[in-house]
């Protein structure tokens, strides 16, 4: 039995090192109300927890100087550096070469509308029929590239409210199919498409699979009946000069490399094994970045590598949501915005008479020898030939007064 010295001695070397007790009451202070918490008690919640959060870091700092090498963190950011360049490059190209695809698409109609429009005549014993059936074709064209869009965006029906008017009178497969309408979304699916989270996007590829009926291919179909109509014109005569035939051939022609390209950016993306490569290489390197910010940034290294994770995944994001730009997304192309242009563009040419030349030519505003003179068609078609070749070289001269006027200030 040890002394009452020695006991006393013992209890008091206990009580020196006994760590005091620092427990919270967890009932207690959800009982209370935030508003009647007082600032005592959560500066000393603070204190308390400030000093298990510099424990934990001078811990966390020891295991993470041993553990992970810096230049883990420069051979990753030149691997991520790398990755997120490749996808990125690839993405815009994709989304350029969408963007190409839709530019010559919009020409292509054009020149076609133009061709057919001012070079198909109208028979005298029926013009009313040759010019609604110019008007038709013409028409066409911009149910075409309306069909197209819908296409991209894995819409393959016809009953959309801008193209059902357009091809009602076109026999396209799609009319007959079922129509199917995309689910709509919970509530759950919408908070997470707001945060971005691609495993709750529906496939947009659902509506196209096993269809009870067959949908067809509708830009295609309205591109055969196209077709169609340059070889009725050509039979009946009205569509006379031969060079015109392949002209309107070379165009339709490219209409469908169009249809083949736009496929082809639509239906290639980047290859799943990059994808999941690239992705993983993004996460690994975000998630030891802080290992190895530490033991320089200290404390800010929490704040540093959540901005640098923004920039990182952002960039990654972009990739991704540029790879497919027919979609509706505000990044995506704005095919709606192209599809009424071509619309206006090719009204715009209808607008126009066939035979406007004979109209213009002799109209009194026609100021044909401007600058020189300001007469008019009526002035000028009382002198002869003579005269007015000896004006157009005077005109000549003063154009070329001006050119060195122009050129001797500097302009």
């Amino acid at each position: 039995m040890s002394p009452p010295s020695e006991n006393k001695l013992l209890h008091s070397s206990q009580s020196t090192f006994e760590r005091p007790s620092t427990d919270v009451d967890v009932e207690l202070c959800a009982m209370e109300s935030r508003d009647t918490m007082s600032a005592k008690s959560i500066s000393s919640m603070t204190s308390h927890h400030s000093k298990c959060d510099e424990e934990h870091y001078a811990a966390l700092k020891g295991l993470l100087v041993v553990g992970i090498s810096s230049v883990l963190l420069t051979i990753l950011g030149f691997v991520v550096g790398l990755s997120l360049s490749f996808r990125n490059s690839t993405a815009y190209e994709r989304y350029s070469e969408g963007r190409r695809y839709w530019s010559q698409l919009a020409s292509v109609t054009q020149s076609l509308a133009r061709l057919v429009w001012v070079h198909a005549d109208e028979r005298p014993e029926c013009p009313t029929e040759d010019l609604l059936a110019k008007i038709t074709f013409c028409n066409m064209l911009v149910s075409l590239s309306v069909a197209l869009k819908h296409r991209l965006r894995y819409e393959p029906f016809t009953h959309y409210q801008d193209l059902q008017p357009c091809i009602g009178h076109i026999p396209v497969i799609a009319h007959d199919a079922v129509i199917k309408e995309p689910a709509t979304p919970t509530w759950w699916q919408d908070a997470g498409l707001f945060l971005g989270l691609p495993m709750v996007e529906e496939n947009p590829r659902v509506l196209m699979k096993n269809p009870a009926k067959p949908l067809g291919n509708v830009p295609l179909e309205i591109h055969s009946a196209c077709s169609n109509f340059i070889k009725t014109i050509i039979e009946n005569g009205t569509f006379k000069t031969p060079g015109y035939h392949s002209m309107a051939l070379a165009l339709l022609s490219q209409i469908n490399d169009i249809l083949n390209g736009v496929d082809r950016v639509l239906n290639t993306p980047l290859p799943l094994a990059y994808s999941i490569a690239i992705a993983q290489i993004t996460w690994v390197y975000i998630l030891v970045l802080p290992f190895q910010l530490v033991d320089r940034l200290k404390w800010v290294t929490i704040p540093a590598t959540i901005f640098a994770a923004y920039i990182i995944l952002g960039l990654a994001f972009i990739g991704r949501e540029i790879e497919n730009p027919f979609g509706k997304d505000v990044n995506d192309l704005p095919l709606d915005s192209f599809c009424m242009q071509i619309r206006q563009d090719i009204d715009v040419i209808m607008s126009q008479s066939p035979h406007l030349m004979d109209e213009l030519v002799k109209r009194d505003d026609n100021e044909v020898l401007y600058p020189l003179s300001r007469l008019g068609y009526g002035a000028l078609a009382s002198k002869s030939v003579d005269e007015i070749r000896s004006l157009l070289r005077a005109k000549m001269q003063i154009s070329s007064d001006c050119k060195t006027d122009v050129s001797a200030s500097g302009l």
